[in-house]
């Protein structure tokens, strides 16, 4: 690249479509959906090396530490990662990273992109921004449409002022945008399919920093205003910058496409004609993974027999699961909960959803696996008055000084070695042994290895939840109550 492009990754979101793996405590973009890497990592990957500087993150306060995980693992380092007090759409976010990118790189070029994407050949998506950056040089706003190969009806979509000379060529060219186009019913997206001035809306945008915020102060000033406040008034926690809670629940809930790009006149659009997705469904991960000639996918804990076009998902390597017979079926299997639904329902996911949260389950939101900044837990068993957890902690990391007034607990290490304060004792616990927490005792689990940590913990009590914690000491600066 001639310019230097700033990536500006939005790594907020529930993900409900894809439930039951993506869950609102630990949203798709975190996942390994497709391949070892999670979809976060591959974006901020793709968005790495020559021409690009260090990236901002936008994220929520629930996922910082599993930002910064996930980039330790493939060794990038954010330039700065934003706390979102609450999510407020596309919008607030975009227009705090231009504020925060303001002060120190005025003259910045933007590249905003979602973190839950699938975009297969890195090289030419980088080729498609190359080709972006002189428009946006001169002030245009571009975004980067995908060039259609079905009736999609869950995208939105966007209209050229006229179809390219040369069609959708492999060295694409800004092209003038006319308009954006809601999400259509089938006759309409056919319609928009056989007309080459029509692509999907990739969500995906470059700007200059002036460019971003200057659009604001014409279509949207209170915004600006809002957001202005507080990124003003953000405080700075552990490396991350927290925008200011009160300045940022005044600012609207609403879309970069609803608050600017659809009310601006210098509007470009690139025709990005190489693979991607925004698996928006298991639909999409279906295609995306590469149906056999049966239309089946597989993963390594499910057996297909007679079956077509059909996904079959098992996520535990403990769980063996089969179908038999199936057509246009997407089964997914979680220790915790299975999704059966025909594939043309796939969108429907998210009723599912609303339906188990209605009820009280623990499995609309929530995943067995609890991660935790200093690594992660998971029940196994849970009776009434007693449950048992499998802990992993990470090497270095440290679980804070803590007591609890309702419950003792049993630590047995199995991987591992355990450096564990009771009250003024402490002691290394090595594998095959344990300790016993008195109720009340003040104590810590550290992990002062090269390895990871495991144990098992058995807790026994009148009141097992993980809100009673009196927190003494934390490396991770988190309240009292605060889980883990």
């Amino acid at each position: 690249m001639t310019h230097i492009v700033h990536p500006i990754l939005l790594a907020g979101g529930s993900g409900t479509r894809l439930w039951p793996l993506s869950r609102k405590s630990y949203p798709k973009q975190f996942s390994k959906l497709m391949g070892e890497s999670s979809l976060f990592q591959a974006s901020a990957e793709r968005l790495s090396g020559e021409g690009f500087a260090a990236p901002v993150i936008l994220t929520g306060a629930d996922f910082r530490f599993v930002v910064t995980e996930q980039l330790a693992a493939v060794e990038i380092a954010p330039a700065g990662i934003l706390i979102e007090p609450e999510g407020r759409n596309t919008a607030p976010a975009i227009l705090a990273a231009a504020l925060s990118l303001e002060t120190r790189a005025p003259e910045a070029l933007m590249l905003v992109a979602p973190s839950d994407h699938v975009i297969p050949d890195a090289a030419a998506f980088r080729a498609a921004v190359q080709a972006a950056t002189a428009a946006a040089l001169e002030g245009a706003l571009v975004t980067f449409g995908i060039c259609p190969d079905r009736a999609e009806t869950g995208y939105g979509w966007l209209e050229m002022s006229q179809a390219p000379a040369e069609g959708f060529a492999p060295e694409p060219q800004p092209q003038p945008l006319k308009r954006f186009v809601e999400k259509p019913d089938k006759a309409t997206a056919e319609a928009m399919l056989a007309d080459e001035r029509h692509l999907w809306n990739a969500g995906i945008f470059l700007f200059s920093v002036q460019a971003i915020i200057a659009a604001f102060g014409t279509h949207a000033p209170d915004m600006l205003r809002q957001v202005r406040a507080a990124v003003e008034g953000a405080e700075q926690d552990l490396g991350f910058t927290r925008l200011a809670a009160e300045a940022w629940a005044k600012v609207e809930d609403i879309s970069i496409d609803y608050a600017v790009m659809e009310k601006a006149d210098n509007l470009s659009v690139v025709p990005y004609a190489g693979g991607w997705s925004d698996l928006g469904g298991w639909d999409a991960v279906w295609r995306e993974a590469g149906p056999d000639e049966m239309g089946v996918v597989v993963t390594e804990a499910a057996t297909a027999i007679d079956c077509h076009d059909t996904l079959l998902r098992a996520e535990d390597s403990h769980q063996q699961l089969v179908g038999i017979g199936l057509r246009d079926i997407i089964a997914v299997a979680m220790p915790d909960a299975v999704l059966v639904a025909h594939k043309d329902r796939a969108q429907d996911v998210k009723k599912a959803v609303a339906a188990l949260k209605a009820k009280g389950a623990a499995q609309a939101e929530t995943l067995p696996r609890d991660y935790r900044p200093w690594g992660w837990f998971e029940s196994l068993v849970v009776g009434s008055r007693f449950q048992v957890k499998r802990i992993v902690v990470h090497p270095g990391a440290a679980l804070s000084l803590q007591s609890h007034h309702h419950r003792s607990e049993h630590w047995i290490v199995v991987e591992g070695t355990a450096r564990v304060t009771i009250d003024k004792d402490v002691q290394l616990v090595s594998e095959n042994q344990s300790v016993y927490i008195p109720l009340g005792a003040v104590h810590r689990m550290e992990n002062p290895g090269k390895v990871p940590m495991v144990l098992i913990e058995v807790q026994t009590g009148s009141y097992l939840g993980e809100d009673d914690i009196i927190r003494y000491e934390d490396v991770y600066a988190r309240g009292q109550g605060a889980k883990g």
